[in-house]
């Protein structure tokens, strides 16, 4: 059973990202945006640190991946080997194939998006990064080459979390013991800063692509699965936390460009996340009734297909709308269809394609 609280998150987690892709080729700067606050341009605040959208994606799915295996397994250390690697490739795969296959044929067409161009010039066969894609090191790739193809760039993150989950039931049945689980998960937690530090300012963005930059996230949300079950927030206490939470979470989002500060912010970001979390769990699967909260648990619902095909919508756009030609009061209603676009291609994909799949192959493959 979903939880609204938790789709709201990843409602507000794929909308930074889109907005932050957005902004990358259409700078909001010189449009309706352009009022300063801070002493900076509004649209740069809100748009430059939607990576952060990604890190609150890896603590959400740390934190499901483990509750779901504790309800379904009793015990980490009893998870089914066959099951859980099944409804990975039920929930991944078939948007992952169809991904593929539309960058595929848009490549095919000649469209400049849509076909592997790297920054330093260096050839990389579309073969080589499809391959990449499947085998879920595109985010290697990234930093060795630059990001090699437009659409399929996003799948660096789908890297980090698809391997962490490869080796997620092989530690929690070979550690077997709880306390060693989380020993372990600290670990990952700490090294990911020290990580992180290394590759300060790097350009091939090693500090925020690679798997160890990743990590801690993604552990963090696995650590909150196994403490909700034993502790929960006191209720004359939730409130305030949220707020707290909340308001750290956008002075942190505001604070500088998540290049600068990646070392400890991704980190803290992740444990912030997991605090909201922790307090939405208090009220358990409470619904949202306002009109606004329902459409980002809309969008919430269906950010997976969100986060893997807005960059064909946005390929798309560019193809007709070249960004440097691109006069500052179209990007307003650009931004508006890029949107309305993604929300109907990702509607249609959920509804007819991948939650139909996802439910057949588990129906046929698990008892």
């Amino acid at each position: 059973m979903r939880n609204d609280k938790l789709d709201i998150l990843r409602g507000i987690s794929v909308f930074l990202v889109l907005l932050h892709h957005f902004n990358i080729p259409y700078k909001l700067h010189d449009s309706f945006f352009s009022m300063q606050i801070f002493g900076e341009n509004i649209a740069n605040l809100i748009a430059r640190n939607g990576n952060y959208g990604v890190t609150m994606f890896f603590v959400i799915s740390g934190f499901l991946i483990t509750s779901h295996t504790l309800n379904r397994d009793g015990a980490l250390a009893k998870v089914h080997l066959g099951h859980f690697y099944i409804r990975r490739i039920a929930r991944i795969i078939p948007c992952l194939l169809l991904l593929i296959t539309f960058v595929s044929m848009l490549g095919a067409m000649g469209l400049k998006p849509f076909i592997n161009q790297t920054p330093n010039d260096i050839e990389v066969s579309y073969g080589l990064t499809i391959f990449a894609a499947l085998t879920f090191w595109m985010n290697i790739l990234i930093i060795k080459f630059g990001w090699v193809n437009y659409a399929l760039g996003v799948l660096w993150s789908l890297s980090v979390e698809e391997i962490f989950y490869l080796f997620f039931p092989l530690l929690c049945i070979s550690l077997r013991s709880k306390k060693l689980f989380i020993v372990f998960l600290l670990a990952v937690i700490a090294y990911a800063p020290y990580f992180r530090s290394l590759h300060y300012l790097d350009e091939n963005g090693a500090y925020l692509y690679h798997y160890f930059s990743s990590f801690d996230g993604i552990a963090i949300g696995c650590i909150l699965a196994l403490i909700a079950r034993k502790y929960s927030c006191p209720i004359h206490l939730k409130k305030s936390m949220i707020l707290i939470c909340s308001a750290l979470m956008i002075a942190l989002y505001l604070y500088q460009p998540i290049k600068l500060v990646s070392t400890w912010s991704i980190s803290i970001f992740a444990l912030l996340t997991a605090g909201l979390i922790f307090c939405f769990l208090q009220n358990g699967q409470t619904p949202v009734r306002n009109h606004f909260g329902r459409v980002v648990v809309w969008i919430g619902q269906r950010s997976y297909e969100m986060y893997l095909f807005h960059l064909i919508v946005l390929g798309l756009i560019k193809v007709f709308y070249l960004p440097k030609q691109t006069l500052a009061d179209q990007k307003v209603w650009l931004l508006v269809v890029f949107l309305l676009g993604t929300f109907l291609i990702s509607y249609l994909i959920e509804k007819y394609y991948s939650t139909p799949l996802n439910r057949a192959i588990r129906r046929r493959f698990i008892k």
